[in-house]
């Protein structure tokens, strides 16, 4: 049987998670006392039984292990306003992981800053 759509399941699965995880982020679940939290991507298992959610902070009020702590803590509220939106025989696993690329890049950025000598425009006259 061949699909006519553009991707496979597990990844428009991984789109309306993210979607559905961060409207329930805003209108039920209070996460402000972590800092401000962007769910940033969803990475979920090829069988759908087993879903990582990353997530990324600004303005961290705790470290960033104690910050993966207490959103894990809350999986079971995410689960329970997940169920009814998303239409799947077994919900997935969550599992929310802290999402490094975005300050990894961030230090990358910082690094090549200080190492790029700065060029005067009047070295470079004639």
């Amino acid at each position: 049987m061949i699909s006519n759509k553009p991707y496979n399941r597990s990844e428009r699965l991984e789109k309306q998670l993210l979607e559905i995880i961060s409207s329930i982020a805003i209108k039920n679940i209070d996460l402000s006392s972590l800092g401000f939290i962007t769910f940033t991507d969803v990475d979920i298992s090829p069988d759908l039984k087993n879903a990582k959610i990353f997530f990324s902070v600004l303005n961290q009020k705790l470290p960033d292990n104690e910050i993966e702590i207490e959103i894990n803590r809350k999986q079971k509220a995410f689960k329970k306003f997940l169920s009814p939106e998303l239409h799947l025989r077994t919900m997935p696993k969550i599992q929310f992981v802290n999402d490094k690329k975005y300050s990894y890049q961030e230090k990358i950025n910082s690094l090549l800053k200080d190492t790029v000598p700065n060029q005067n425009i009047s070295d470079n006259k004639s």
